[in-house]
């Protein structure tokens, strides 16, 4: 036996089709919609318990209270164009659920996005579905978000603003925005091989990243920094080679671990005292710029890795200048 469906059930379910909605929401949008256009037709019934039925099969549209059918003669031609917008609105809360929904399920995954406006403060971006705010927070200083302009984005959260609409909040200053890109560039990451510890970031400026090896024989560092630094180098790129990237070896050897965070500078004796979470770097003068770095972003950085507050203490160098000959010890504090 054949079934024939009405021209009313095959629209139904081409408009769920194009608009990826459930049949059963677009039927829920038409009954609240005959609902709204019944109640602005007949006002003395607002304060009724009506409820509204539609027909999957034929569109027929009734309304009852208490199971009885009160539906005025010539209704649906009086409440047609009322609803007409009304339903257009449900749909579209309805497909905007659907996207949000998609979204939410690519939640700490990276996306590419286009600068579509900028207020001054947050960047709106068209990601494709939808469009994403980047807020002032998220956004590194150094950028230019200028509109048309392209960018790999982390996709961090959906939230609600003050209308209870859902937003979808991006960065480019999230740590985990440099994790997900060396995720995608280096194979070892994404089969598990090499495993991210840890990432710090100083957005525009510089960023660490502790890489620790499941497997022996596999260098960790050399994995993500590439063949002549390529893949390195490809992470740079996307923040137009303004932020630089330190890869270090993770190590359940604090002090160990704690050198190799200050890396360029060559550490001459770390004292940890691990109640106070505190650690105190000997260099010598001539490596105390680079243990520090500029506007101390290196020190930093390094507390941040290894969650300590680090006292870089400088020792004269073994052979000093004649100019510096007469330097004194000197200490720098750095907190985490």
């Amino acid at each position: 036996m054949t079934i024939v469906k009405s021209e009313f059930a095959l629209a139904l379910n081409q408009v769920a089709t194009e608009r990826g909605i459930s049949p059963d929401e677009v039927i829920a949008s038409i009954e609240a919609a005959v609902l709204a256009a019944y109640k602005k037709e007949y006002p003395e019934k607002m304060e009724t318990v009506l409820t509204a039925k539609v027909s999957k099969e034929n569109g027929e549209t009734r309304i009852f209270v208490d199971k009885k059918d009160i539906t005025p003669a010539g209704f649906g031609r009086i409440a047609a164009q009322t609803a007409k917008q009304v339903i257009i609105q449900k749909i579209r809360e309805a497909e905007k659920k659907t996207v949000i929904a998609h979204y939410r399920s690519l939640l700490g995954t990276l996306v590419k996005g286009r600068i579509i406006r900028y207020d001054g403060y947050n960047a709106h971006v068209d990601i494709g579905k939808a469009e994403a705010i980047l807020p002032k927070e998220e956004q590194v200083r150094n950028e230019d978000y200028q509109v048309n302009s392209s960018f790999t984005f982390y996709i961090k959260e959906i939230s609600e603003d003050k209308f209870g609409s859902s937003r979808i909040i991006v960065s480019r200053a999230e740590p985990r925005l440099i994790a997900e890109l060396f995720k995608r560039e280096v194979p070892e990451i994404a089969n598990g091989t090499v495993e991210i510890k840890k990432v710090v970031r100083e957005p525009g400026e510089r960023a660490k990243i502790a890489v620790y090896s499941t497997q022996g024989g596999v260098d960790p560092v050399g994995a993500c920094v590439g063949q002549k630094g390529v893949r390195v180098q490809t992470v740079t790129d996307e923040f137009d080679q303004k932020e630089k990237i330190d890869v270090i070896q993770w190590n359940n050897d604090v002090k160990l671990f704690l050198s190799a965070a200050l890396a360029p500078a060559k550490i001459s004796l770390v004292t940890i005292d691990a109640d106070q979470k505190r650690a105190v770097v000997t260099v010598e003068e001539s490596q105390a710029p680079l243990a520090i770095g500029k506007s101390g972003v290196n020190v930093n950085l390094a507390a941040k890795l290894v969650e300590m507050e680090i006292d870089i203490k400088q020792v004269p160098n073994p052979n000093p200048s004649p100019s510096s000959s007469n330097s004194a010890t000197s200490q720098t504090k750095t907190t985490n």
